[in-house]
C-alpha cells in the first residue's frame, strides 16, 4: 500500500516563505507526482507536478516564479518550495501520487493522496 505523509506546513507572514516535504511509502517505481491546495468552500487546485525523473515540471500561473516543485528519489521525497507567499495561498497542501489522467492539474487524474499540512499566510 502507498503510503503519502506532508509536513512542513506553518504560519508565515506575506513574504516569507516554507519548504514543504512530501514522504512516501513505496519503493523500486517512481510515479509522477503534484502537490495540490484546497482552501474552505473551495475546489481542489493543482499547484504543480514533477515527472517521475524530475526532468517536467507544471505550474499552476498563480505560483509560476514563486513555488519550486523538486524531488528526491534516492530518500523518497517529494518537495515543494514556496516563497514570496501571499495570503490568498492560505490552503491544506497535499501531495498526490501515481498520475494516471492525462491533466496534471486534476486531482482525478491521481490515486494516491496524502492527509495534508495546512498553510497560512497572514498579511
Amino acid at each position: 500500500q502507498v503510503q503519502l505523509v506532508e509536513s512542513g506546513g506553518g504560519s508565515v507572514q506575506a513574504g516569507g516563505s516554507l519548504r514543504l516535504s512530501c514522504a512516501w511509502s513505496y519503493s523500486g517505481i517512481t510515479y509522477s507526482m503534484g502537490w495540490f491546495r484546497q482552501a474552505p468552500g473551495k475546489e481542489r487546485e493543482g499547484v504543480a507536478a514533477i515527472s517521475s525523473g524530475s526532468s517536467t515540471t507544471y505550474y499552476a500561473d498563480s505560483v509560476k516564479g514563486r513555488f519550486t516543485i523538486s524531488r528526491d528519489n534516492t530518500k523518497n521525497t517529494l518537495y515543494l518550495e514556496l516563497n514570496s507567499l501571499k495570503p490568498e495561498d492560505t490552503s491544506m497542501y497535499y501531495c498526490a501520487a501515481f498520475k494516471t489522467g492525462a491533466s496534471w492539474s486534476a486531482p482525478s487524474s491521481y490515486k494516491y493522496w496524502g492527509q495534508g499540512t495546512q498553510v497560512t499566510v497572514s498579511s
